[in-house]
């Protein structure tokens, strides 16, 4: 049971919005202040009122036979027409009509078996990932990700959020999908064509605010959210409240049931504050898993979180966390950059090495940009719970011009560290793109109305007023149209000789990580990595099989073979990312050993 603030008890909220069924469609609101309560009905340019019977609680909820799915409505709370936060399909826009809604559509492949170590994950931005920019469009590039070696999609944020283009970390409703990819028919159906090509679907929730357009939920009720919790974005979602708490619960078995996602990447976990008896985070995982329980394949849930904090995995039950640590490690020892969170980092091969030895850098010591103690020790997490990458959509995304590794890192460089990230035995997440080097930026974009688009413009400028080499004519304008047209991927590139060279690499080293028995092995017991000057090494083992990585971040071509705890005398090479062709391992290069038997 679920203790309301006023302290009585019921035992699960009902579901809000509106329900059709076979005596018709059920329309269901909540509201602490109205008195009364109605049900908007449109019919092109008119409305019709249809008043709401108090059911008690603040529920207010009727049944009509002659109201079914293609319904335009709006509830009425207090005199004023608001719309549907719990809508199913918003095909105007968060402040249109919400349209009533019923799955009709039959998959015709089972959701694939995969376990958890299996995983590679691709994350992809549906607006940018075609230039269609729409679910049929991106379905269309399912086969290359399956080629490529992906065994997991995870899809930025869908529910809907405000005007024709944006990352989605705005919604307002977390039952509709955004309607500019498509209607929720095609939706399902790309997932249901992912399953057909062994994909599995993940979907990026955002449980931790709302947007700062469109969010009705206060016209309902203040009581959704708390002031007593802020987040970056304004007050957090009050998951004490047995309402917001069933919000979230109903809305994460919509898209698992409904539209039929293997699981989710839950943002910015360390914002969403819960003091209840069961954290909401235990609960959404809880009911994620129970879904993989009862349809027979395996589910799954990761938290983006920047505590470096076990618990999350291991109280909660989620599978894993990104690590940002590895990410920025990577980067700083890549390319030097110390600008803003990458001053925590030094440019040390060994803080590396330590770092996926340990999982993630921080266990405890003083986060450098504040003095208070980051993180904690790892030992009771598997490898596959952390989750790492070399590129994701905010670590591009959120630089000034959303420039891709390569621009600073250079080919080699950039080469060196996929192979680095799909050589360990971690959960690897590549960028959309990423696998063929593309050239095309992830810019920041959105497209807010009036005041608000001004002030997301303005913002954006004094977020890199005093970053060198940033002024206002570098730094592309989110709300322009054409920052999000940047945006988009060249399907052209990859038939480019040097995108070619490098979608080659990836689809071989994710060949290794599948077919070869050691790179397969998920374990951090067996793994080992150390420095030698400017190369670091990485030491996988399966029983007596042994797998050596080398990592040249040095400037020269390293003769290591002296520095090395490893004779390389009977080792024969797997990969060599270097066109250079000189021997040793070559300035910004990997090279990967099949070493004898141990």
């Amino acid at each position: 049971m679920i203790r309301m603030s006023d302290s009585a008890v019921i035992e699960r909220p009902p579901s809000l919005g509106a329900v059709p069924g076979p005596e018709g469609t059920t329309f269901r609101m909540w509201s602490t202040h109205a008195r009364e309560a109605a049900l908007m009905v449109y019919d092109g340019d008119r409305a019709s009122r249809r008043p709401l019977q108090a059911a008690g609680q603040g529920v207010f909820e009727g049944t009509f036979a002659d109201l079914g799915p293609g319904t335009r409505y709006k509830f009425e709370v207090s005199g004023q027409a608001f719309p549907d936060p719990y809508a199913r399909w918003l095909p105007e826009g968060v402040h249109g009509p919400a349209v009533v809604w019923a799955s009709s559509y039959v998959p015709r492949h089972a959701p694939p078996q995969r376990q958890r170590h299996e995983l590679v994950i691709y994350e992809l931005h549906v607006g940018t990932f075609t230039p269609e920019g729409t679910y049929r469009a991106a379905a269309k590039r399912l086969g290359h990700l399956r080629d490529l070696g992906i065994t997991a999609i995870e899809l930025l944020p869908l529910s809907a959020f405000p005007g024709q283009r944006g990352w989605g970390y705005d919604g307002v409703a977390h039952f509709a999908p955004f309607a500019p990819y498509g209607p929720p028919e095609d939706l399902q159906a790309f997932i249901d064509e992912a399953h057909g090509h062994g994909l599995l679907v993940l979907l990026d929730m955002v449980y931790n605010h709302f947007g700062p357009d469109g969010n009705y939920l206060g016209a309902y009720s203040p009581q959704y959210f708390t002031p007593a919790h802020q987040t970056p974005w304004g007050s957090a979602p009050d998951y004490t409240q047995p309402f917001m708490r069933q919000l979230a619960v109903d809305s994460a078995e919509h898209w698992l049931r409904t539209y039929g996602f293997d699981g989710f990447r839950l943002d910015a976990t360390h914002e969403i504050v819960d003091t209840s008896e069961q954290h909401i985070l235990s609960e959404l995982t809880g009911r994620t898993h129970a879904w993989g329980q009862e349809r027979g394949a395996a589910t799954f849930v990761f938290c983006e979180d920047d505590r470096n904090f076990p618990p999350l995995v291991q109280d909660t039950g989620a599978d894993g966390i990104w690590t940002d640590d590895f990410h920025h490690q990577v980067r700083v020892v890549l390319t030097g950059e110390q600008d803003g969170y990458y001053a925590a980092y030094r440019p040390d091969v060994a803080d590396l090495a330590r770092c996926i030895e340990r999982g993630w850098l921080y266990e405890g010591q003083p986060w450098p940009l504040s003095g208070k103690p980051r993180g904690l020790a790892s030992d009771g997490l598997d490898a596959p719970a952390f989750v790492y990458c070399i590129q994701n959509h905010d670590q591009i995304g959120n630089r000034a011009t959303g420039d891709r590794l390569q621009e600073t890192a250079g080919e080699e460089g950039f080469l060196a560290a996929s192979a680095l990230l799909l050589f360990l035995p971690m959960t690897p997440l590549l960028f959309q793109g990423q696998e063929w080097m593309a050239s095309t930026p992830f810019q920041f974009f959105s497209d807010f109305s009036g005041d608000l688009g001004r002030q997301v413009t303005e913002g954006r400028l004094a977020e890199f007023a005093g970053f060198e080499g940033f002024g206002a004519h570098t730094v592309p304008d989110p709300q322009a149209p054409s920052t999000f047209r940047h945006s988009t991927l060249d399907w052209a590139e990859p038939r480019n000789d040097v995108h070619a060279r490098v979608l080659e690499v990836y689809r071989k080293l994710l060949r290794l990580r599948r077919e070869d028995p050691v790179l397969g092995h998920a374990s951090r017991g067996e793994l080992q990595a150390g420095s030698a000057g400017p190369v670091l090494w990485v030491e996988r083992r399966l029983g007596r099989q042994r797998r050596l990585l080398l990592v040249n971040f040095g400037q020269e071509t390293a003769g290591v073979r002296d520095s090395l705890p490893y004779s390389l005398e009977g080792a024969h090479e797997l990969l060599n990312t270097s066109a250079s062709g000189d021997s040793g391992v070559p300035a910004f290069s990997a090279v990967l050993y099949v070493l004898p038997d141990a």
